[in-house]
């Protein structure tokens, strides 16, 4: 459950020491250390103890809050890592050359990227349009397809209805203990939202009889 938490921040400068049995010359390196820490969290929350290491300069206040928030930001960073290997499969791929390893990635990462937004947006803005992000031939395809309808509503629905329709294409059921739908449950049914929508973009051709001749 997201909440607000009041921190003390420090930071200092600290030596860490060339290990003894090391058998390099390496020396001794001076590093910055930032800690975070909540002293009074809320009854029965764990408060948050952060400490960060960082070869990075603090010249200022602003500086420190700059590094802890990109550290705020490791479990999207992580999240994307996880799209990118197990949602996109890029450890799988068996390409013979850096280049199109490279390429592979490019590609993907957009794709690991958009599946995050689509994500986080609906969490973070449920009631925004749907239309800012999906086609109107993807969400009226969409609706037809799970509600057996001929015909979408008029009412363009918000982005956290259309996350919710996509994740039941693969089981999700919606019920009021089961939470929000995760990535992989995105992931999974994408691919077969896109499917949906062409097949009804072909449905919407005109047919042969329909030209004057």
């Amino acid at each position: 459950m997201e909440r607000k938490a009041i921190v003390t921040i420090r930071s200092t400068q600290v030596k860490m020491m060339r290990p003894a049995n090391s058998l390099n010359k390496q020396k001794s390196i001076c590093i910055n250390a930032i800690s975070v820490v909540e002293e009074n969290p809320p009854a029965g929350e764990e408060g948050i103890e952060w400490t960060l290491l960082t070869t990075l300069r603090i010249d200022n206040y602003d500086a420190l809050v700059t590094y802890i928030r990109w550290y705020s930001y490791r479990w999207l960073i992580e999240r994307y890592h996880y799209v990118l290997k197990s949602g996109c499969g890029v450890e799988k791929l068996q390409l013979e050359t850096a280049d199109r390893i490279k390429k592979a990635l490019a590609t993907y990462a957009i794709v690991a990227f958009r599946l995050l937004w689509l994500l986080y947006e609906s969490r973070n803005h449920p009631n925004i349009s749907c239309e800012l992000i999906f086609s109107q031939d993807e969400w009226q395809s969409l609706y037809c397809y799970l509600h057996k309808k001929p015909r979408p509503p008029n009412i363009v629905p918000p982005m956290k209805t259309v996350i919710i329709w996509i994740a039941k294409l693969g089981g999700f059921l919606g019920r009021k203990n089961d939470g929000e739908p995760g990535i992989k449950c995105l992931w999974k049914e994408l691919k077969r939202l896109f499917d949906i929508a062409q097949t009804w973009q072909l449905a919407k051709l005109p047919s042969d009889k329909d030209f004057k001749t």
